[in-house]
C-alpha cells in the first residue's frame, strides 16, 4: 500500500519564526514598513488610521509601523501627517490597544521632513543642513544653526516618551530618505563648513545626538530600530562604502536594528520604491493648479523610472549583512514567499513591506494558508496618491477611465519586465 504524500506545511520556514530585536520578540518575522498612510487628518490620527493598521495585524503580521511622524511641527510636510504632541497621545493608545489585540506588536516612525517641510503647516521657513532652494517641494529653505541642533535633537527623545505612554513597542528613527537626518549625513545637502559639515564624521555629529537622544528615552523595554540608506541614488550623494560607516557607527551607539533602504525624495525618488510612477494619477489628486500642471508635464523628468524587480536591495543588503553583527531587516520589493525565505535564509532577521499589505492587508495569513505570492502588480497607484490622498491600492478603488487605462498600461509593462 502506497503511503500519501505529506501535505506541505504552510506555516513552516524561517519566516514564521519568533525574533528577538533588542527588547523585543516578534510572533514573526514580518514587519509592516512605514510607508505613509495619509490618514492623520488635522496631523492627528483618525479611525482610518486605526482600522488599517488593525486589519493588518489582524492579516497575521509580526509588527506594524505607523509612518512619517514628525517629531515637531517645523518637520511636517502634510495636513495629513501624524505630528507627535501630547493631544495625539489617547488616539494613539486606541491604535496600539487594537494592533495588540491581534496579537501583533506596534512601532512608529519618528522623523524630521527637513527640506521637504511645507511653511504652510511647518509655521516656518524648511530647515535643513545648509541654506538652499528645494526644488521638489519647491520652497526656499534655511540652514540651521549650530545652536539649534540639540533642541531638535531632543525632540526626537521627546517623541519616542510620547510613543511609549502610546503603548508602542518599538520606534523606528528615520535617518534615510534624504529627510532631516539624511540631509545632514548626505554631501549633497550638507554643505556646512562647521562641526556637522564636511567630513562623514562631522556630517553624522546630528545624527548621533538624535539616536543618543533616542536611546536614553526608550531605556531598557523599547525597541529602537534606525531606517538608513545604502546608497542616495545619485552620483553626488552618499555612496555604499560611506552608508556602512553610518551603519558601523549606528551599531557602536546601541541601535537595537537597522532598516535597509536607498533613495532621496529630492532627487531620486523612485530608487526607494522602484517601477515608474503613474504621473496621470499623481496629477490627478493633487489641488493645487499649478503644482498639477507642472506634475502632469515634467513629472516623468522629476520622477523617472527606475525598473522593479523583486528583492531589488538584495545584493547590496548582502554587504552590510556581512559587515554587522546586529539585527538587521531587508525592505525592497517583496511579494511573494519564495524570495522572502531566500532573504531570510541569507541572515536578515526580519523583513518590511509596505504594497502588499496596501494591496492585501492579509497577506501574512494567506501566506501561511500556502498562498505563494501577493495580487500587487506594481503599478505604483498608492504612491502616487499618498501624498494627496489617503493610502489605498487602485484594486479597492472606483477609478475614472483614464487613471484605470493608465494604470494597466503600467501592470502590462511591470509584468512583461518579471
Amino acid at each position: 500500500m502506497t503511503e500519501p504524500t505529506p501535505t506541505p506545511d504552510a506555516s513552516s520556514g524561517l519566516l514564521f519564526t519568533p525574533v528577538t530585536l533588542g527588547p523585543l520578540t516578534l510572533r514573526n518575522r514580518s514587519i509592516r514598513s512605514a510607508a505613509f498612510e495619509g490618514m492623520c487628518q488635522g496631523n492627528a490620527p483618525t479611525p482610518m488610521l486605526r482600522d488599517y493598521h488593525a486589519s493588518v495585524a489582524r492579516g497575521g503580521i509580526g509588527m506594524t509601523t505607523l509612518a512619517y511622524a514628525a517629531v515637531c511641527r517645523s518637520g511636517l510636510s502634510f495636513p495629513h501627517q501624524l505630528w507627535m504632541r501630547p493631544e495625539v497621545v489617547p488616539a494613539l493608545r486606541e491604535i496600539t490597544d487594537e494592533i495588540h489585540r491581534a496579537g501583533a506588536k506596534a512601532s512608529i516612525q519618528l522623523g524630521h521632513c527637513g527640506n521637504m517641510s511645507k511653511p504652510a503647516m511647518a509655521g516656518c521657513t524648511p530647515v535643513s543642513a545648509s541654506t538652499g532652494f528645494n526644488l521638489y517641494s519647491p520652497t526656499f529653505v534655511r540652514g540651521l544653526r549650530a545652536g539649534e541642533l540639540p533642541a531638535l535633537a531632543r525632540s526626537f527623545g521627546e517623541a519616542v516618551r510620547m510613543a511609549r505612554d502610546a503603548g508602542f513597542d518599538a520606534v523606528e528613527i528615520h535617518a534615510g530618505h534624504g529627510y532631516l537626518i539624511s540631509q545632514f549625513l548626505s554631501p549633497y545637502t550638507n554643505h556646512r563648513r562647521d562641526a556637522y559639515g564636511g567630513t562623514l564624521e562631522n556630517r553624522m555629529r546630528f545624527m548621533q545626538m538624535c539616536i543618543e537622544n533616542t536611546l536614553e528615552a526608550a531605556g531598557s523595554d523599547l525597541a529602537v530600530l534606525v531606517k538608513i540608506n545604502m546608497h542616495d541614488g545619485f552620483s553626488s550623494g552618499m555612496q555604499t562604502a560611506d552608508c556602512l560607516r553610518v551603519a558601523s557607527e549606528l551599531e557602536r551607539l546601541g541601535a537595537h536594528a537597522l532598516v535597509l533602504s536607498a533613495g532621496f525624495v529630492s532627487r531620486a525618488p523612485m530608487e526607494v520604491m522602484r517601477g515608474s510612477m503613474p504621473i496621470r494619477s499623481m496629477s490627478y489628486y493633487m489641488k493645487r493648479g499649478l503644482f498639477r500642471f507642472f506634475a502632469r508635464h515634467f513629472g516623468r523628468i522629476l520622477v523617472p523610472d527606475r525598473p522593479f524587480c523583486e528583492g531589488y536591495f538584495l545584493d547590496e543588503a548582502l554587504q552590510f549583512r556581512r559587515a554587522l553583527r546586529l539585527p538587521l531587516v531587508y525592505v525592497g520589493g517583496l511579494v511573494s514567499r519564495s524570495k522572502i525565505e531566500e532573504v531570510l535564509g541569507c541572515g536578515f532577521e526580519a523583513v518590511q513591506m509596505a504594497r502588499a499589505l496596501i494591496c492585501e492587508p492579509d497577506f501574512i495569513n494567506r501566506l501561511r494558508q500556502g498562498e505563494e505570492r501577493c495580487a500587487c502588480t506594481h503599478a505604483n497607484y498608492c504612491i502616487a496618491r499618498m501624498y494627496s490622498q489617503e493610502m489605498a491600492c487602485h484594486r479597492h478603488c472606483t477609478l475614472p477611465p483614464a487613471l484605470q487605462r493608465e494604470l494597466e498600461r503600467a501592470e502590462r509593462k511591470e509584468a512583461g519586465r518579471r
